[in-house]
């Protein structure tokens, strides 16, 4: 295959890598490892204050408990670091929440492994339970604080920082440039782009466009980086594979981007067929196997039933004050779609007044412009005529939305999950109903956290389809961390 001749591109100056950045490549894993081992042996020293000092005063039946020095500066933070090493934290740019997931895990595997190091060297029988369980947990604090501010401290020191060049500026490029700019721990840095469309491309706007795709390699060697991202997925097999191979002998990291958008991506496994030159990428259904849904379940019950205690008094509170505001029931009751599209009573207190449809028909008959609204968004943004009052406080913190914790423990939803829809919507969800009905709705989800009433109604059927199709225990409880967030920031309520 021969490439295509190269042609000069103008105005094209070098991007000056930083002195930082570059001694950052080795000094900042040093630093991060360095790092690591004084917060781990910190949480440990503070797990060892709290079951030594804190808790005998409360609780004087619990037996004196040491731990020799070399269990607390050698033979448990040494497992932490070879496993961080292992997961490759030390060297791969994953988002923060990826992060999370790696270190959870590391943290309940180091925990098992200190006790097995406790009983081979003849200290089990003195070894405390509840030491073990405030190290697992303050460690997993610890290791997360620290990750989270020290890549960001590392970041803007220079030494975290990767310059990258993308090739392509469309739409994949702007969701990357969307994330390195969400996650400024990613430590990514955009020097240029690389675009033939440069007219029609926002992202060459806000990046230096520093050539096409005919003049790659001088773009990529006069730039100087030493990592290229191709976020190309349009590209046809022959033109991708001509940049490959025009690109890589001048990088050390070449990464492509493939068109697999919308494509299950939880556990994804990759296969190489090497003679063939092919690659295999295996992708299942997660919520189709058995013991995915049973862990599902019994965290569903489980946690719900540690809410539901919490936010008992909260309900009760809201229930007077929804009473006491206007004429009509405590709860609306209305009829959702659950698993396999059977309907079910969803319970959510009323923020309405009693004559809502009347008052809608006659509201969109002098605004017409509402009505468009609502045909985009199933909602009225702006002004509702039929929300009462206490109801506009109860949406704006989607506290109306609480007692759902009752269907959780019917079982009836869950958690997390898709949107509930309404009977009339299902002909409107068209091929997409039989991936979300294939599992309960959710209290929250996907759309919750991505926008919730901003996004318009293909939006959020695209969005609950890709939740079913790569559901993972860990993105459950993520998704649960960024509801509070996004309930108490008020981002689309409405």
């Amino acid at each position: 295959m021969t490439p295509p001749a190269r042609s000069s591109v103008a105005n094209q100056t070098p991007y000056p890598i930083s002195f930082s950045a570059k001694i950052g490549y080795y000094l900042a894993p040093v630093l991060l490892l360095v790092g690591d081992y004084i917060v781990v042996v910190a949480s440990l020293l503070t797990a060892w204050f709290i079951r030594v000092d804190m808790i005998p005063h409360y609780f004087t039946s619990l037996m004196p408990f040491y731990i020799k020095d070399i269990l607390l500066y050698v033979l448990i933070p040494i497992p932490y670091i070879l496993f961080l090493a292992y997961e490759g934290l030390y060297s791969k740019r994953l988002p923060f929440w990826q992060n999370v997931e790696k270190i959870f895990k590391i943290c309940t595997y180091v925990s098992i492994f200190a006790v097995m190091i406790m009983y081979f060297i003849g200290t089990a029988e003195q070894a405390s339970r509840l030491f073990v369980a405030l190290a697992w947990a303050i460690s997993f604090i610890y290791l997360c604080m620290a990750r989270y501010f020290g890549k960001r401290i590392l970041t803007a020191s220079g030494l975290w920082q990767k310059p990258v060049v993308i090739v392509g500026a469309g739409k994949t490029a702007e969701i990357l440039a969307k994330t390195f700019t969400d996650d400024p721990g990613m430590g990514y840095k955009i020097v240029g782009v690389v675009e033939d469309n440069a007219t029609e491309r926002p992202l060459v706007h806000r990046y230096p466009h520093i050539g096409t795709f005919a003049t790659v390699e001088q773009a990529v060697t006069t730039s100087g980086v030493q990592d290229v991202i191709i976020a190309a997925p349009g590209l046809q097999r022959e033109d991708l594979l001509d940049l490959v191979y025009r690109i890589q002998p001048y990088v050390r990291n070449l990464t492509i981007v493939p068109d697999l958008i919308g494509v299950p991506l939880s556990n994804m496994s990759v296969e190489t067929l090497f003679n063939e030159k092919i690659v295999l990428l295996k992708s299942r259904n997660n919520l189709s196997l058995f013991r995915n849904c049973m862990i599902k379940k019994i965290f569903d019950i489980v946690a719900g039933i540690g809410i539901f205690i919490m936010i008992l008094p909260i309900l009760i509170l809201l229930a007077i004050r929804i009473k006491f505001d206007s004429p009509g029931p405590i709860m609306h009751i209305a009829k959702r779609l659950g698993k396999n599209g059977q309907e079910f009573s969803c319970y959510k207190f009323r923020t309405m007044y009693v004559n809502a449809d009347s008052m809608l028909e006659g509201y969109f008959k002098e605004n017409p412009s509402a009505k468009e609204e609502w045909d985009t968004f199933a909602k009225l943004k702006d002004y509702d005529p039929r929300v009462t009052k206490a109801g506009t406080l109860l949406r704006k913190y989607s506290f109306d939305e609480l007692p759902q914790i009752i269907n959780v423990l019917k079982g009836e939803m869950s958690l997390v999950g898709p949107r509930p829809y309404l009977p009339r919507e299902k002909p409107r969800m068209g091929y997409f109903a039989n991936t979300i009905l294939d599992t309960v709705p959710g209290i929250t989800g996907l759309w919750q956290v991505s926008g919730r009433n901003e996004i318009t109604f293909e939006g959020r059927l695209e969005l609950d389809v890709w939740y079913v199709r790569n559901w993972s225990f860990w993105q459950d409880v993520v998704l649960l961390f960024k509801t509070v967030g996004v309930v108490f920031g008020k981002k689309g309520a409405y």
